[in-house]
């Protein structure tokens, strides 16, 4: 295959995955407005790039055949062309909702689909077994009281009682006056996600397998904590000045973290070695083991559960670290191995993965949270990193 058209390909890949540079991005523009042709091959992978979601493609194929597919696909070139004209739209301007790391397998396929006779290509033919339907996760909760009750929360069924409410899909809770601290517990399972709004007016989203402690009221004055006994939580917090100066405080088994008002993320699975604080904005204080650090907006604390000397602070992508909260999987180049772990909580699944040689097999993709695990591991297959998956009951296999 020419090299230039092989760069080019690359190029559109990593444009609908929005990895693409800038000095990339402006080296694929003025491809695209050099000639009409390039434009129109342009958009056509794109358009059809966004009806992919969850189709079948194919593996090994001929780049060579398959550049030359994506050419003779436009017939009509120069009415494509005018079409796209008269729409007066930005050709480059992003649009791709779901996308994810696409490759030149991933083009060649999708045009092989459509257009090269099977004499064409090389073509190691692949199985994907699907036996029974899992569904995305959804709003439900267990809360429990003081005295040890226990209520199902879900989409649907109302609660109320003494400054708590509920319509199934979050938990409000009202303030008042109290002398003493009486904790209650919500437990997010796996396959659920829940919104609480604190007694103090501080917002909370739980996300899956995730559980809270927090008192059913504050005391006006005194400093307001709450502990993530486990699972990832983001918080936006009722600043101090609202309550007397009284300052908030995340407790968990490997840190503390103290604020005076502001938005974070905080994720502390018990299955992962490392717990991640993200400040989206305001300042913390992150406390551990006699030391102290603060956090800057836009920046993220590792700290390591078996080390107390491990801890780390890095420049990241705030927007990808919080959207799970907006109903997205957004993953920035992380391992199969620890994907597996993000989906196997939403879609409350078990996942293994038999070639353990795939497990570091980095990835990069975004994905509603409202798809199908058939849809994602679909997508996740057709960029050639996986071979197979077979769903069975609720344990997924892959290899």
């Amino acid at each position: 295959m020419d090299k230039t058209n092989e760069h080019i390909l690359r190029l559109i890949a990593d444009y609908t995955s929005k990895e693409i540079s800038l000095k990339e991005l402006k080296e694929l523009e003025d491809w695209v407005n050099a000639d009409q042709e390039h434009k129109a091959i342009f958009n056509s992978y794109v358009a059809i790039y966004k009806k992919a979601k969850g189709a079948t493609f194919l593996e090994n194929v001929n780049t060579d055949t398959a550049w030359e597919a994506i050419v003779a696909k436009l017939d009509n070139v120069a009415e494509f062309a005018a079409n796209s004209k008269k729409k007066k739209t930005n050709t480059l301007k992003p649009f791709i909702k779901y996308a994810v790391a696409a490759s030149i397998i991933f083009i060649a396929g999708l045009f092989y689909k459509n257009s090269i006779n099977k004499t064409d290509v090389d073509i190691t033919p692949t199985e994907v077994v699907i036996q029974d339907p899992i569904l995305p996760g959804t709003d439900k909760a267990i809360l429990t009281l003081a005295n040890g009750t226990s209520i199902a929360l879900e989409k649907g069924e109302n609660y109320k009682k003494e400054n708590l409410n509920s319509n199934g899909e979050e938990l409000v809770y009202t303030d008042e006056n109290v002398t003493e601290i009486v904790f209650n517990y919500l437990t997010v399972p796996r396959g659920g996600q829940f919104f609480i709004q604190l007694a103090d007016g501080t917002k909370v989203w739980l996300n899956s397998d995730s559980k809270l402690k927090y008192p059913q009221s504050f005391i006006e004055g005194e400093a307001r904590s709450v502990e993530l006994v486990y699972g990832e939580a983001y918080f936006d917090v009722s600043p101090s000045t609202a309550h007397k100066g009284a300052t908030f405080k995340v407790l968990s088994k490997y840190q503390n973290i103290e604020v005076l008002g502001t938005e974070f993320n905080v994720k502390a699975y018990e299955d992962d070695e490392n717990l991640y604080t993200t400040l989206v904005e305001g300042k913390v204080a992150l406390q551990k083991e006699g030391f102290k650090s603060y956090l800057m907006p836009g920046y993220q604390s590792i700290t390591g559960k078996n080390n107390n000397d491990d801890f780390s602070v890095h420049k990241v992508d705030v927007a990808a670290e919080i959207s799970w909260k907006k109903g997205l999987f957004s993953f920035k180049r992380e391992s199969l191995k620890d994907i597996m772990k993000t989906l196997s909580r939403w879609y409350d699944v078990d996942v293994v993965i038999v070639n353990k040689e795939l497990e570091n097999i980095e990835f990069k993709g975004v994905f509603g949270k409202d798809q199908t695990i058939e849809e994602v591991l679909t997508l996740i297959k057709n960029t050639n990193f996986i071979n197979q998956f077979t769903i069975h009951e609720k344990t997924v296999l892959i290899n």
